[in-house]
């Protein structure tokens, strides 16, 4: 069913030239305003009924792989060394995002400096498994966002530090406000979070989220299992672990 609404929708179409912006935002809207409804009625089934119709959707693939080849990483590649740099290959990869037979590639390790002088780990997947990434957070968005907590701000779209800042003055503005604020650090967070614990909590597609958990990484021509943690360096993952988090507290 996927594979022809892909087909149908794009049958139309030259090209990447071709596509109408406007409309592929305007369906996926729709879709993810639908996603939102059935999250607050709870109806989990319908939720994942319309997630497949979103992922499945031309419009949301299209979406995905604009935002990928468009971002600030667009000229890294993963361990395969593909770049989407011509309209004819990112038109290409519309097609080629299928969920059936789909196996994401192994992360590239890179390390980059932290302020204290020590390095962070990145795992860059490859162009493919970041539009693959990019589709499902299209999907998983309207539910996160629906049952998240109000007084988050961290990686969600249309908040900022700003809005955290100003929310704090209102609530230590009045003379009877708390005086201390508690700042925590969950040390090695992106290390040692439980897989299944994130299969069993996080509301999108559990075959998909499980073979980018499982992937792996290389490491100078090494291959390293995956067995806990999520890497950083996926557009998923902030978003992931933010689902996680507010899951296990």
């Amino acid at each position: 069913m996927n594979t022809t609404n892909t087909v149908s929708a794009a049958s139309h179409l030259s090209g990447w030239h071709a596509i109408n912006w406007r409309d592929c935002h305007r369906q996926v809207r729709k879709l993810q305003v639908r996603i939102a409804k059935a999250t607050q009625s709870q109806q989990w089934r319908r939720v994942k009924k319309l997630q497949r119709m979103l992922t499945g959707s031309f419009s949301a693939k299209a979406i995905a792989v604009k935002r990928v080849t468009e971002n600030t990483g667009k000229r890294t590649s993963g361990i395969d060394g593909q770049l989407w740099e011509t309209h004819e290959r990112k038109w290409k990869a519309i097609s080629q995002m299928q969920r059936k037979g789909y196996n994401p590639k192994p992360l590239k390790r890179v390390y980059i400096p932290k302020s204290n002088g020590k390095r962070r780990p990145l795992g860059i997947p490859t162009m493919m498994d970041r539009a693959m990434q990019a589709l499902y957070l299209l999907a998983l968005e309207p539910t996160s966002e629906t049952t998240a907590d109000s007084n988050s701000y961290g990686f969600r779209p249309l908040r900022s530090t700003a809005d955290a800042i100003g929310q704090l003055f209102i609530n230590f503005r009045l003379k009877t406000s708390a005086e201390w604020i508690l700042e925590g650090d969950i040390k090695g967070c992106f290390d040692n979070i439980s897989h299944q614990w994130m299969i069993d909590h996080i509301p999108m597609d559990k075959k998909i989220l499980k073979k980018w958990l499982k992937s792996g990484y290389m490491e100078k021509g090494t291959f390293f299992d995956t067995h806990a943690g999520t890497p950083q360096g996926g557009i998923i993952t902030p978003r992931t672990q933010k689902v996680t988090f507010a899951s296990a507290l």
